[in-house]
């Protein structure tokens, strides 16, 4: 048996084990389907300003709080439930954040209806195939680029909040559509992606 504890990693997820988790079994990993990825739209919309780990030990009480990302449910909740969300400490209890979800629950149930799914919209940016980057360092890893500056135009324009291109980078390298693992990382080329 391996012991995965001396693994060489991404260094951005240190030795937390829900975060060492995230990056090993999750960040990376191509997402095709609509309920992931609506889910981490939101949960990456809700880092804005904060760590992931903060997100990340967040993340069971984004799933009781809106509905297991069930898209539709989402995007019926009312006004007085977003409030309610407010005092939830499970969360983060931003207003506009809360709201966005609600909002983007609905842009996305927009594009579901044009493009039958999320996933077809989102995976035709890149052709299908998940870009694979050859970083040796974290520092060389950029914080947004032109394929992130298109997508986030196009959710702004289709009502989307929280989508600016460093959020949507993030969000394409956490559902696969970028592979920046570095290339010291074991996942880097295990054939998984």
């Amino acid at each position: 048996m391996i012991d995965s504890s001396s693994l060489p990693r991404c260094g951005w997820c240190g030795t937390d084990a829900l975060y060492v988790q995230y990056h090993d079994e999750e960040w990376g990993v191509p997402v095709h389907d609509d309920r992931q990825l609506f889910e981490m739209l939101i949960l990456e919309g809700a880092q804005a300003g904060l760590s992931w780990s903060t997100i990340l030990h967040k993340r069971e009480g984004y799933r009781r709080a809106f509905h297991n990302f069930d898209v539709a449910r989402v995007a019926a909740m009312t006004p007085d439930e977003c409030e309610r969300l407010r005092l939830d400490p499970s969360i983060i209890r931003n207003r506009l954040k809360i709201q966005s979800a609600v909002t983007n629950a609905r842009a996305f149930q927009e594009v579901q209806h044009e493009a039958g799914t999320f996933s077809t919209y989102l995976w035709d940016f890149v052709g299908g195939s998940p870009i694979l980057n050859s970083f040796e360092s974290l520092s060389d890893i950029p914080a947004q680029t032109d394929l992130s500056q298109r997508i986030s135009k196009d959710l702004k324009r289709r009502g989307f909040k929280f989508v600016g291109p460093t959020i949507v980078y993030a969000y394409l390298q956490a559902v696969g559509l970028v592979n920046d693992h570095l290339k010291s990382c074991f996942l880097y080329s295990n054939g998984r992606f």
